[in-house]
């Protein structure tokens, strides 16, 4: 399950953490947390530096 978890701290600061992505593929959706203000540290979770399983689709044409 893919989620999303964020921490708004006593100072105002938030803090995300993306769930469920493996990869860079959470690089995408980071940016758009990225727009809305400054970012000050960034950390890659473990999930970052696992690969998506390889999917193979076949289509059998009748």
């Amino acid at each position: 399950m893919q989620e999303v978890e964020f921490i708004i701290k006593k100072d105002g600061s938030v803090e995300y953490t993306i769930k469920g992505i493996k990869g860079a593929s959470c690089d995408d959706l980071s940016k758009v947390f990225e727009d809305l203000g400054t970012i000050q540290t960034s950390k890659k979770t473990s999930e970052y530096y696992e690969k998506e399983p390889d999917v193979k689709v076949v289509t059998q044409h009748k």
